[in-house]
């Protein structure tokens, strides 16, 4: 066996035995980061309300402690229209639901604000917890006033918030 042979097999292995102690380190520091919630994207997200662009999330609030759900909406359609159902829900196992939604049909003319309330919710069910964020899937069925009910329209949307 030839010594030059052995010495660069011991560097090579000199230099993978030192990068997989430093990727070793670099693994422990990223997990130790997840574990202590400074990685926790939940944490990171902006409370955000998107509801296609129709409808204007002027406030909302999702509440564990008082297990209601509010929404502030505004009607950007243009025209008087009639919403016919609103309907909320979560991703998780057991979705989010409440006893009590506002009153529908519920007649709204072009620009105005309604405040919407829903009482009597499961949050500790559902997984909404205080003081973490939570996300509420919204789906409003409506019509235009002119058109009339055969005419409906659906739209989208979710809600991420800070839990109170």
């Amino acid at each position: 066996m030839r010594i030059g042979a052995t010495r660069k097999g011991q560097a090579a292995l000199e230099f993978l035995t030192t990068y997989g102690w430093a990727f070793l380190v670099i693994l422990i520091m990223i997990g130790t980061l997840a574990y202590f919630g400074i990685l926790s994207p939940s944490k990171i997200l902006p409370n955000r309300c998107n509801i296609g662009p129709e409808f204007e999330c002027v406030d909302y609030q999702i509440s564990a402690a008082t297990n209601e759900f509010k929404l502030r909406l505004k009607n950007n359609v243009g025209e008087p229209i009639i919403i016919q159902s609103i309907a909320i829900g979560s991703e998780s196992a057991t979705t989010y639901s409440c006893s009590t939604p506002p009153l529908t049909p519920l007649p709204m003319s072009s620009g105005r604000i309604e405040d919407l309330k829903w009482s009597n919710c499961n949050s500790a069910a559902s997984g909404i917890v205080a003081g973490e964020k939570g996300k509420v899937f919204v789906k409003i069925r409506y019509y235009s006033a002119t058109s009339g009910p055969n005419y409906a329209k659906e739209s989208y949307g979710e809600v991420l918030s800070t839990v109170v």
